[in-house]
């Protein structure tokens, strides 16, 4: 029997009788906390998923995404089947990945312990949220950037405090240090206040960047011309049977866009009333919505070389040229709120429910959140990204373990469970419990990760191996999703003999 989340059960002496957690009293405590346990009741609908995604799409990260694909040398209507074809990718793998943990009701780390076990579960929640940790801090240095921009054109008396040279410390100016931990301390607050204030705020966050990228998109138009506005970016390179391992590039870099996001995707999906909206928000969120800002994206950036002399594929940077100090401020607030937005679902939920997964008797949700916020600023993000090659190594070696891990969770849900989950199994260490293994560890996921890590892994740092880079995560989830199909039956066979 298809696992379900129970709709009704009583509070357990001690616990809030509004709590949203389902508590047994058969849960060990050192597997549950109020923030793990199941929900007691799903509400999220079509728009939740929807304005999730929108949040997730609509950053300065994703304009930039969007913007380089239009500048690979490709025509548009390449590029456009490139896009459509990356993000129906990413649709179908967040609706396989948000299923489990929309019938359960259960955040990320938690279905993991099905296929890694109780306590083998804390080895991938470990490997997303670093990755969370060195995003988050990364997009709360670019959206400080907005902050810094707005600082000197009120106050250009300021300017010698954002030289790191005249004023700074850790390679971040005086002024740098104050805009970074300013958004440091909003996202915290916005966070603090629980998952119905973030499920609010990402649900207007992306409709309001959706009004000013369509009102700069006019402004920026009528002021150079619609004759002027060229779809593709960058003179015609590829033409034939060329373009099509640009175009294979291109809808790679895609699905490792939102590979973070689609990975813990259930830690939002386990939200869901149903599945049905689950399926209809990705639908409305992914390719309707990515295309519809891609689109946008490209005009405005388009637009940028007659009107301001130069092609701008920063929109902080676009905002920054505007004579008006009205739209300025509009689009600096925008930009700025759009990247709180995609750094609070995909970089602060995620590590807040992964470090609370190490250890739920003493780490919160709130807790695991704050433990990642306060590491993103000792990682001195800003030092990460003024060295791209650091970077590159860094989060590409890290990001060649999410394809693996998504490729085993998918792989032992459907194919070798057949979509069947004893959900309070999830919640004993009892060693007669389903998911308990060896000693809380699945032999299988443990001897599949180390293949299916290192081969993507090689591809990013050894130079004969590179022209696979760009497919890293389909290397790994590939290797991942056969091997684990191959070897769990065998050793859980092994292991009830």
């Amino acid at each position: 029997m298809q696992a379900t989340a129970p709709t009704s059960v009583e509070p357990l002496a001690g616990q809030h009788p509004e709590s949203h957690a389902l508590i047994k009293p058969g849960y060990d405590e050192r597997l549950t906390n109020e923030d793990l346990a199941p929900l007691r009741k799903q509400t999220w609908g079509t728009y939740n998923i929807f304005a999730f995604w929108m949040s997730d799409v609509h950053s300065v990260g994703g304009y930039i995404t969007a913007g380089s694909l239009f500048a690979l040398g490709l025509s548009s209507w390449q590029v456009l089947v490139s896009l459509l074809a990356g993000i129906l990718i990413v649709q179908f793998f967040c609706n396989l990945v948000a299923k489990p943990s929309q019938v359960t009701g259960v955040p990320y780390p938690v279905i993991c312990r099905a296929s890694f076990g109780v306590l083998g579960a804390n080895i991938p929640a470990i490997i997303r949220g670093l990755i969370a940790v060195a995003w988050y801090g990364i997009q709360t240095y670019l959206a400080s950037s907005a902050f810094l921009i707005l600082a000197l054109h009120f106050m250009p008396s300021l300017a010698p405090y954002a030289d790191v040279k005249q004023h700074g410390f850790a390679g971040l100016s005086t002024l740098g240090w104050c805009a970074f931990m300013t958004l440091w301390v909003l996202q915290a607050l916005v966070f603090w206040t629980g998952m119905e204030t973030i499920r609010k705020f990402i649900d207007w966050a992306g409709p309001a960047v959706y009004v000013v990228m369509i009102a700069l998109a006019i402004w920026l138009v009528s002021k150079a011309g619609w004759e002027n506005v060229n779809f593709t970016l960058s003179f015609l390179k590829y033409q034939g049977w060329d373009a099509v391992p640009v175009m294979l590039s291109a809808i790679a870099l895609v699905v490792s866009y939102f590979s973070g996001p689609m990975l813990n995707f259930g830690d939002f999906s386990r939200y869901a009333k149903d599945f049905r909206s689950v399926r209809r928000g990705n639908f409305w969120g992914l390719p309707i919505n990515f295309l519809g800002f891609s689109l946008l994206t490209v005009i405005t950036t388009s637009a940028t070389l007659p009107v301001f002399g130069k092609l701008i594929t920063d929109p902080v940077e676009t905002v920054s040229h505007i004579d008006s100090t009205f739209a300025m401020l509009l689009g600096a607030f925008t930009f700025m709120t759009a990247t709180i937005g995609i750094n609070i679902v995909a970089n602060f939920v995620s590590p807040a429910f992964d470090f609370s997964n190490v250890s739920p008797k003493h780490i919160s949700w709130r807790t695991g959140g704050m433990i990642a916020a306060v590491a993103s600023i000792f990682i001195t993000p800003w030092n990460l990204y003024n060295h791209p090659t650091m970077i590159h190594y860094t989060l590409d070696v890290l990001g060649a373990f999410i394809g693996p891990l998504f490729g085993i969770l998918i792989a032992d849900y459907y194919l070798v469970r057949r979509q069947h989950v004893k959900v309070d199994d999830l919640y004993t260490l009892r060693p007669t419990g389903t998911y308990w293994y060896s000693k809380g560890y699945n032999p299988a996921a443990v001897a599949t990760m180390i293949p299916a890590a290192i081969i993507p892994i090689l591809c990013v740092i050894v130079p004969a191996w590179q022209g696979l880079a760009n497919y890293s995560w389909f290397v790994g989830m590939g290797i991942a999703l056969v091997l684990y199909r191959a070897l769990a039956p065998r050793m859980m066979r092994a292991h009830l003999a």
